[in-house]
């Protein structure tokens, strides 16, 4: 039987993310072991969250991240705050780890669509002021991971971080 058109077609890899208990000794374990920094630090939450959801309803969440570039691929760690989330399930359930995988596709309005026609629905989504949206995909059960999407306006840019560590001299 020959293979069928698929669903989505990912275009790139553009972030690997971990979740974590304690953003600043993750930050410290990869530098220290693996060199990956440097790290730049930013807490997402209202104002700057303006919507998010979990499992389809409206749900307030927050999280405190550090991200870093790794060639063309964005290294993130997560450490939940306030608020039911999937990174605050995922820890109680397995504890700090792989949690997801962000990726570009031909555009997100037409991955959610398509994935929806699967049966694979939207875990957990939120939107910025500046009018970025992300959403994490219910792929666990289908891949043995979740693949994160994001819709950004061409212009975007993420803002400066609170922090970078290591400090930068």
């Amino acid at each position: 039987m020959p293979p069928k058109e698929p669903a989505v077609r990912v275009k790139q890899v553009l972030q690997v993310c971990v979740v974590v208990k304690d953003l600043q000794v993750a930050m410290e374990r990869y530098w220290n072991l693996l060199g990956i920094g440097p790290w730049r630090v930013y807490t997402y939450k209202p104002p700057l969250m303006v919507k998010s959801t979990l499992r389809g309803k409206e749900q307030r969440y927050s999280m405190r991240l550090a991200v870093a570039d790794i060639g063309a691929v964005n290294w993130e760690l997560v450490q939940p705050l306030e608020g039911p989330s999937i990174y605050k399930e995922f820890l109680e359930k397995h504890g700090e780890g792989l949690h997801h995988v962000a990726v570009a596709t031909d555009g997100y309005d037409q991955t959610v669509a398509a994935l929806a026609k699967e049966g694979i629905g939207i875990l957990m989504s939120g939107t910025l002021r500046t009018g970025s949206t992300y959403a994490y995909m219910d792929t666990e059960a289908a891949l043995g991971a979740i693949v994160e999407i994001y819709k950004r306006s061409k212009d975007w840019v993420r803002p400066e971080p609170e922090a970078v560590w290591p400090p930068q001299t």
